[in-house]
């Protein structure tokens, strides 16, 4: 826990402020993608910001309205209108606190590293080549991307950004370098009289408090089919995302978050935003690597953005309209930089292959499709290596006992993957009368691994030898079928285990 001091008060309050001119380009953003409007993006970063700081299970991440949402929510608005867009957002987030309920988050856990590094490489390349979206003509300009002086101005001032961000931490960290970049530039467009693209050109920010209302939808069977697809992929997105950004957040700080309190802190915040007129959210990486990078670990931070971006609308809209969006361009490009992991590269020659290609798969997946199926994808590739690298594994040597029956000594996981190998091993019609088969050393994982088992006994019965199956465990022994007559008991020295099998509890 960080101390409590004047000190770690401002340096939280201040990466406030930093995050939350961070999210404003941000929720306008998307908001548009989904076809909603800049408010209901807004109203989504405040209410959902401040309900996972300050409940969530991973204190300094922040959760707004996020892209990988955004694009999900597109179809159903422009089918059925924005009412139910609030609708699915309410299911969606019962469905994350069923998640949390089911204590499902420790999964987590579970995705193998590689299918994180390609997921910090691929949301950081969508990061980065969303940004190039604030280059282009608005549709009065006659759209197309910028050219001549005004393209330039703007590369100039993201460029002058990104130097203040880099040079600020040698002259002083007493305030966020990110802070600074984007003061000085707003400071000197202002004076300069530099003509630029501003926030406000993406939409007006200025609001009231958001009001509470239901979703304006027919509460029937109908409305339930409609939504509900939807609301299970937001679901499974936005935990997705969230979950594998507070992984990264504690490999950061070294600190352990809490997946199930986040799950349900972001299926809370869902539904209150939903029925406030918020289009719904999840954590974002650029944001939270802001946070972070400036220092600030806790709560605070995050409450401070959501209570700063809800002043911005109340009462700053008209100042916070004319920043440079060039200096938040280059706040983003500096957070792609940061979080892009480079290291990557010189893991190439010397980690499997298999691994390079599960961090390829997974960043390519993220920019061509969306992150869930870049994670699920991940993690299937990798399970299914493991399965073929653990089933090659099997393996057998040949001797024989002190009666002169042959033994053959297995070595290895038998289990789904292996089993066919398993068969290959042995050849009843070569092998003498009597054949042991000794699993001190090997490991039977599951049904089809038993299944295997009964179907060597069932050969060597029909080519009239006997088999002979020795220290297998006594949850093995009572699963098979066929076999059972052929095996050799000796309890003091069987393996203790348990096989994974629908016949068992």
């Amino acid at each position: 826990m960080p101390t409590v001091s004047p000190s770690h008060i401002k340096t939280n309050l201040l990466s406030g402020l930093t995050v939350a001119l961070a999210l404003v380009p941000e929720a306008i953003a998307f908001a548009l993608v989904a076809h909603v409007s800049p408010l209901t993006g807004l109203y989504a970063a405040v209410l959902v910001s401040f309900i996972t700081s300050a409940f969530g299970g991973r204190p300094g991440m922040i959760s707004g309205a996020a892209g990988a949402l955004a694009v999900v929510m597109v179809a159903l608005v422009v089918q059925h209108g924005v009412q139910y867009l609030f609708a699915a957002i309410v299911l969606m987030g019962v469905l994350q606190i069923l998640f949390a309920l089911a204590r499902l988050g420790k999964f987590i856990r579970m995705v193998p590293h590689p299918v994180m590094l390609g997921f910090v490489n691929g949301l950081a390349i969508v990061i980065f080549v969303a940004q190039f979206e604030h280059f282009k003509l608005s549709a009065a300009d006659g759209g197309g991307w910028m050219s001549g002086p005004q393209l330039w101005t703007m590369l100039g001032l993201v460029a002058l950004t990104m130097a203040i961000i880099y040079l600020t931490p040698k002259i002083t960290r007493a305030v966020p370098a990110t802070l600074v970049g984007i003061l000085a530039v707003a400071l000197l467009a202002h004076f300069l009289h530099i003509e630029t693209k501003t926030v406000g050109e993406l939409g007006s920010i200025a609001g009231g408090l958001p009001g509470f209302h239901i979703p304006d939808v027919p509460f029937d069977l109908e409305t339930l089919r409609i939504v509900f697809p939807y609301s299970l992929v937001l679901a499974g997105v936005g935990l997705i995302e969230t979950l594998l950004t507070l992984t990264l957040i504690d490999e950061i700080t070294d600190t352990r978050g809490q997946p199930n309190r986040e799950s349900l802190a972001q299926g809370a915040a869902n539904i209150v935003t939903a029925l406030f007129g918020g289009m719904g959210g999840c954590a974002m990486i650029g944001q939270s690597m802001i946070n972070i990078g400036n220092g600030a670990r806790s709560r605070l931070s995050g409450i401070a953005a959501s209570l700063f971006l809800l002043s911005f609308i109340l009462f700053g809209s008209s100042i916070i309209e004319q920043i440079p969006l060039a200096a938040l361009i280059g706040v983003m490009f500096v957070v792609c930089e940061k979080t892009f992991e480079w290291g990557t590269f010189r893991l190439f020659g010397k980690v499997p292959r298999a691994d390079a290609l599960v961090i390829v798969l997974v960043a390519g997946v993220t920019l061509a499709f969306n992150l869930a199926t870049a994670v699920v994808a991940g993690v299937i590739v990798s399970a299914l290596v493991f399965a073929w690298q653990h089933a090659r594994q099997i393996r057998v040597s040949t001797g024989v006992d002190a009666q002169g029956w042959k033994v053959y000594e297995l070595e290895g996981t038998l289990f789904f993957a292996s089993s066919a190998g398993f068969q290959a091993l042995f050849a009843p019609k070569d092998d003498p009368q009597d054949v042991v088969v000794e699993f001190r050393r090997a490991r039977v994982a599951d049904h089809s691994a038993i299944q295997a088992i009964d179907t060597l006994a069932e050969r060597y019965r029909n080519a009239g030898k006997r088999l002979h199956l020795r220290h297998l465990s006594p949850d093995c022994r009572s699963l098979l079928e066929r076999a059972r007559d052929m095996i050799e008991v000796s309890l003091p020295e069987d393996p203790r285990y348990r096989v994974a099998d629908d016949k068992l509890d």
